[in-house]
């Protein structure tokens, strides 16, 4: 037999191949730090749904998804993160039809929030509410304006902040408010909206169908996908980290509620993902890990393949039938260009 004592430290390991970088985008007119500079929002508050049966989506979202109760008046739940001193991350009230009621976003100051009112009553949009006191929990002072599609949109600011703890090692529940993405058939015309008036930056796309905005450090806190119909596609919570990020994965799966999609690794963000459908067909997200980006210029927007290698780097996934469903059933949203009475 052949000697092989010393075969092995003979040999040089071979390297690592990283996988092609993704295309540049194009460079965007003016610079990121200059939309930065001049942005009225410096963050993601909460979302607001409208849903036919209240009961049944609190009881996924306290019982399951791992938010909680902080208040209540009548037909409206106010559902709060034990990670963030936001007053709460996710409002629920009972309505006729599944609907957005509001995303919100925390505004700089009161004089960023009154310049942005004059601003887009000038550009003659529409303000649903001028600026003035909120009576939500946390109080504050804002106002509110459909965007250029009918979403009711928050600019909120002296916002009482509420108690709040980090999560211990395990703890699988969200952190925060992550991002939102909603529907269009005209993402250009929605970055150009978003750019305008609140100084929101592309961060990355996913081919020419999504594109991905910050309005703080985190690679995105909104993102818009190519879709016929204006309506919401995901709403994503983020969780402590890849273990409690696994763990409530496996909890939903406990309960009864196997992932649309996922688990698996986006590459724009290069956060995790596992999706789900709430009560009324509504897609959630966990993540965890999304990108940073500290320098507003140095970072260089791609445009990310949506082949399998890349919309899920750990390749874990699965296929995208069951999302893709999800996806199909969506219309346009019953709630457009009218107010949440609360």
């Amino acid at each position: 037999m052949t000697d092989l004592s010393a075969a092995a430290v003979a040999v040089e390991p071979p390297p690592f191949e990283p996988r092609p970088e993704a295309p540049v985008a194009p460079a965007r007119p003016v610079r990121a730090s200059e939309l930065a500079a001049r942005s009225p929002v410096t963050a993601l508050r909460h979302v607001a749904l409208g849903v036919p049966d209240l009961r049944a989506a609190c009881a996924f979202y306290e019982g399951i998804w791992g938010l909680y109760r902080v208040a209540d008046d009548r037909d409206v739940v106010f559902l709060g993160s034990v990670g963030s001193p936001e007053p709460y991350v996710l409002r629920l009230r009972q309505a006729a039809d599944k609907r957005i009621d509001l995303i919100s976003f925390a505004g700089r100051d009161r004089g960023s929030v009154d310049a942005l009112a004059a601003d887009l009553t000038t550009s003659g949009i529409e303000l649903v509410r001028e600026p003035g006191v909120q009576d939500t929990p946390g109080g504050g002072y804002g106002l509110r304006f459909f965007d250029h599609e009918g979403r009711l949109v928050e600019v909120s600011v002296d916002v009482a902040p509420k108690p709040y703890r980090a999560l211990e090692a395990g703890e699988s529940v969200p952190r925060k408010l992550s991002h939102v993405v909603v529907n269009s058939p005209d993402v250009h015309g929605f970055i150009a909206f978003y750019e305008r008036f609140l100084g929101l930056r592309v961060s990355d796309w996913l081919t020419d169908r999504m594109a991905f905005l910050r309005c703080s450090s985190d690679h995105h806190s909104l993102a818009v996908a190519r879709r016929p119909h204006v309506s919401l596609n995901h709403i994503s919570f983020e969780m402590r980290g890849i273990d409690e990020y696994l763990r409530g994965t496996g909890r939903l799966i406990t309960h009864g509620h196997p992932p649309a999609w996922g688990p698996g690794r986006h590459s724009a963000g290069d956060n995790t993902f596992s999706y789900f459908a709430d009560p009324h067909g509504n897609v959630v997200e966990y993540t965890t890990e999304l990108a940073r980006i500290d320098d507003e210029d140095a970072w260089v927007p791609h445009i990310w393949p949506g082949t399998p290698g890349y919309a899920d780097q750990w390749g874990t996934a699965g296929d995208l039938e069951d999302l893709l469903a999800l996806d199909a059933e969506s219309h346009t949203d019953s709630g457009l260009w009218t107010p949440a009475p609360i």
